[in-house]
């Protein structure tokens, strides 16, 4: 369900991660952190590149820096997520501030949500 195109640029991202993607990572994802699901970093996902997916999940995360206030954007944004949405993935959403400041905020919801995740399974 990826575009092999982008998989050179995924590695380009995963090499050249942003600190705030560091963070999110290496605190609360890495190392199956939330309830033994495994998270990859800068997966390619149709024609897009996730910031971390966990395919058990169907579930993308994307920590949104700066540039993701800028109108333009937003609307790109807003059309990925819809994409993204059509093939069956959730996209949850951060903030840069967020993913280094509020860590355990961050990794409560994504409990949360996982938790609401596998009870919707029974």
């Amino acid at each position: 369900m990826h575009n092999s195109r982008l998989v050179k640029y995924a590695r380009k991202n995963r090499k050249n991660a942003t600190k705030s993607e560091w963070y999110m990572w290496e605190f609360i994802l890495r190392r199956k952190q939330l309830k033994g699901y495994k998270f990859k970093r800068q997966r390619p996902v149709l024609n897009y590149i996730a910031d971390f997916m966990c395919q058990d999940l169907l579930l993308i995360i994307e920590v949104d820096g700066i540039t993701h206030k800028d109108p333009q954007q937003q609307i790109r944004d807003q059309i990925r997520q819809k994409n993204l949405e059509a093939a069956g993935f959730t996209v949850l959403r951060f903030s840069s501030w967020d993913s280094i400041y509020h860590q355990e905020q961050v990794k409560q919801v994504l409990l949360d949500w996982i938790g609401e995740w596998e009870d919707r399974r029974k």
